[in-house]
């Protein structure tokens, strides 16, 4: 069976290229763009918002974009069970449609952060994580608003469901304030909804998919969703 991936393109995104390189050039699937005001999917499988700075992050990250015209496919078809992977800005977007639940606060040093950061796979058997071989991943974010929040209930109803997919931790696994990089609530760095279909996750796989960085962590993501489709 062929996947195809839909990449939304807003204004401001800067890590559509990217996604679409790895996706289709280095894994080797079907991947095309997502003009933000289209009305049509175009028999995508699997969307992925980008990130970037959509719409130059006026107002709020994210609270712009969710008014595209192309959003309202990506709900459709986020609610009808299509699988959406939503990075760094997408993560903000998904927040902001009522796709995930929480919000992503400005990061607690007030500081735009880029690195390299630690995770620790919390779910390892969802669509997005069905073949990773290593509890730790090592992948980069870059983010001005980056930290997570959610309140009690909703923080008891993600561990409930199993809903959260990655947490920031240290080189060996271990959840602490010195591996947090945004403060985000309880380490949280990546999330599902409840029928496991959407991901948001701020750090970016697409940007270690390539060998030649000498790190390919991000790729057992991409290739777990596909994956699923064949379950």
């Amino acid at each position: 069976m062929k996947v195809k991936f839909g990449i939304v393109v807003f204004p401001g995104s800067n890590c559509d290229h990217d996604a679409y390189f790895s996706v289709k050039h280095i894994l080797g699937y079907e991947a095309e763009f997502l003009w933000h005001k289209d009305h049509s999917i175009k028999n995508s499988d699997v969307i992925i918002l980008p990130g970037g700075f959509s719409y130059g992050d006026y107002l709020r990250s994210g609270a712009i974009a969710k008014l595209s015209p192309l959003m309202q496919e990506v709900i459709n078809f986020a609610e009808g069970g299509g699988i959406v992977i939503g990075i760094c800005n997408g993560f903000q977007i998904l927040t902001e449609s009522g796709l995930l639940p929480g919000v992503l606060l400005k990061n607690e040093s007030l500081k735009f952060v880029c690195k390299d950061v630690y995770l620790k796979v919390i779910n390892a058997n969802s669509a997005f994580t069905n073949l990773l071989n290593k509890e730790i991943l090592n992948i980069p974010i870059a983010h001005g608003e980056g930290n997570y929040f959610a309140d009690e209930k909703t923080l008891e109803e993600l561990n409930k469901n199993n809903q959260i997919v990655f947490k920031y931790s240290d080189n060996v696994g271990n959840l602490n304030s010195e591996s947090n990089p945004n403060g985000s609530v309880d380490n949280i760095a990546g999330i599902i909804n409840k029928r496991g279909n959407i991901l948001g996750m701020m750090p970016h796989p697409e940007r270690v998919c390539n060998p030649i960085l000498g790190n390919t962590d991000g790729t057992s993501i991409f290739r777990s969703v596909v994956n699923s489709f064949l379950k």
